[in-house]
């Protein structure tokens, strides 16, 4: 029952990679087909997040950045409860391009 209201990291990590697997595949860095993709990825996490049917609300973040030897920082801080709640952060890449996507969940 404890598993059914908490938040899986490996889950969620899991769901992740197929969503950026299915999305992007072996595909090649494209700027016109980028804003596509993120939504894309995004929209399949929340679909598949929410097909797990746990009292969650889900935040969900993706950005993609071509390779080019730039430096991206990011950070984020949450103040919430750490028995329930939770995030998960996976980094894909291939040839020509990261994808960083980020979930949050907020146990409801």
């Amino acid at each position: 029952m404890a598993q059914e209201s908490t938040f899986v990291v490996e889950e969620v990590s899991n769901i992740i990679k197929e969503s950026v697997e299915g999305v992007i595949g072996g595909g090649s860095y494209q700027p016109n087909k980028v804003a596509q993709w993120t939504s894309n990825i995004v929209e399949q996490c929340l679909n598949q997040l929410t097909a797990l049917k746990k009292p969650f609300k889900y935040i969900v973040n993706c950005i993609i950045m071509q390779k080019t030897g730039a430096g991206l920082h990011t950070a984020s801080s949450c103040f919430w409860d750490n028995t329930t709640d939770g995030s998960c952060t996976v980094r894909w890449e291939n040839k020509t391009m990261y994808c960083i996507v980020s979930v949050f969940g907020l146990s409801m």
